[in-house]
């Protein structure tokens, strides 16, 4: 019997990770949803249905796993975002400020009226700033989307993370620094760690692109090696307690503006980074438990729709002045739903600290669910709605 545990532990994740990519690919072609939303509907009720084959630990294999896949598609996404647009058009950058800001206090105003202390509320404020990258970006390569409102989607997501990053850090430091209560010591500290996050990815961002060149091989070689160094900078931020979210994406940042072309064919990084991306989706649900999220659903319903309409609502005012009109503008902010697996990994970093957000709060658990499944979704129908998807034959 003994035997028989240890052949069943050590095959979970493989079964799984093959149960969700067959799920996916049946159902999207079935009734067209995003398969990464399969991915996790499917993880979840594998992992509550055997419970001890996936635990959660943040120091395992399979944590690490999620992380690189998670720093592969933040490489990615860096990569889309082009600097130069957002100072021709600050509007954008402005939006996306003042969306995070609208969200975050509209969230924490909610929360803290239901009885909450301050620093929860405002930690689960702080997630709920941010869009998931890994989301919106799958969704988008798998409609294969363009256009105003992908654009605009791209670049949002990537301020509201790294604001969402920043907030979060900083009231992390304060619960950590409480004995002394000094909010100034807790800011300093997180604006030190972010920076340090930035100029490793920076740092990195320079010197591979230099030694691609130098070889010669920057078309053919140039995917195999960004991988390569994302696995390396991830594990580089972890054993630092750095961030391997801003690290990562700076990565991408600076891979785009020295003139590294990445081919459209090896968008996701090929086959390796279909299969790391599925394990990603599974394992984001997978460390969320039935009870606290059948616990948290009420609230979590009130908070979901409220982010929801605060994004959308915010970035609607601005689509004018930033020169798209306000229904583009709308469906800009219904794209922004996502927001499972950043959350999740995000936590997973914190861990190490004594913090276990999701054990604590059961309306952070359903808000994770709820998004992991239905974000995606929302977000293929905001860019079908915006014609920026192309029409099946």
């Amino acid at each position: 019997m003994p035997d028989m545990l240890v052949i069943s532990a050590e095959l979970a994740w493989p079964f799984a990770i093959a149960l969700a990519w067959l799920a996916g690919e049946i159902i999207h072609r079935w009734i067209d949803v995003p398969r990464i939303s399969v991915y996790g509907l499917v993880g979840f009720a594998i992992a509550q249905a055997f419970p001890d084959l996936y635990p959660s630990d943040s120091s395992s294999p399979i944590t690490l796993l999620a992380n690189v896949a998670f720093g592969l598609i933040l490489f990615e996404f860096g990569y889309r975002i082009n600097l130069h647009w957002l100072r021709i058009n600050p509007w954008i950058a402005l939006t996306g400020i003042v969306e995070s800001v609208a969200t975050f206090g509209v969230v924490f105003a909610i929360t803290y009226a239901t009885g909450m202390p301050p620093l929860t509320c405002a930690l689960l404020a702080s997630l709920a700033m941010s869009t998931s990258p890994a989301g919106v970006l799958r969704v988008i390569n798998e409609q294969n989307s363009s256009g105003q409102v992908t654009e605009r989607v791209l670049h949002l997501v990537a301020i509201n993370c790294v604001l969402a990053v920043f907030v979060y850090k900083v009231v992390v430091g304060v619960w950590v620094f409480q004995t002394s209560g000094s909010l100034t010591q807790a800011i300093s500290h997180s604006a030190i760690e972010l920076l340090a996050s930035a100029v490793m990815g920076a740092i990195v961002g320079v010197i591979v692109p230099a030694v691609l060149r130098q070889l010669g091989q920057v078309r053919r070689e140039g995917s195999a090696a960004f991988a390569l160094a994302v696995v390396a900078l991830v594990a580089m931020a972890h054993a630092s307690n750095l961030s391997p979210v801003l690290a990562t994406l700076t990565f991408g940042l600076m891979a785009r503006h020295r003139r590294i072309v990445i081919s459209r064919t090896e968008r996701n990084f090929g086959a390796i980074g279909e299969l790391l991306t599925v394990l990603l989706f599974v394992f984001a649900v997978t460390t969320l438990d039935w009870d606290r999220v059948v616990s948290g659903a009420g609230l979590a319903i009130v908070l979901v729709l409220a982010r929801f309409a605060v994004k959308t609502a915010a970035v609607a005012v601005f689509a004018h002045p930033g020169g798209v009109t306000w229904q583009k503008g709308a469906l800009t902010g219904v794209a922004l739903a996502p927001m499972s697996v950043f959350v999740i990994l995000l936590l997973e970093q914190t861990k190490y600290m004594g913090i276990v957000l999701v054990d604590e709060l059961a309306a952070l658990a359903a808000m994770t669910l709820f998004m992991e499944v239905l974000g995606p979704i929302i977000t293929q129908r905001a860019l079908m709605w915006a014609n920026e998807t192309p029409k099946e034959e």
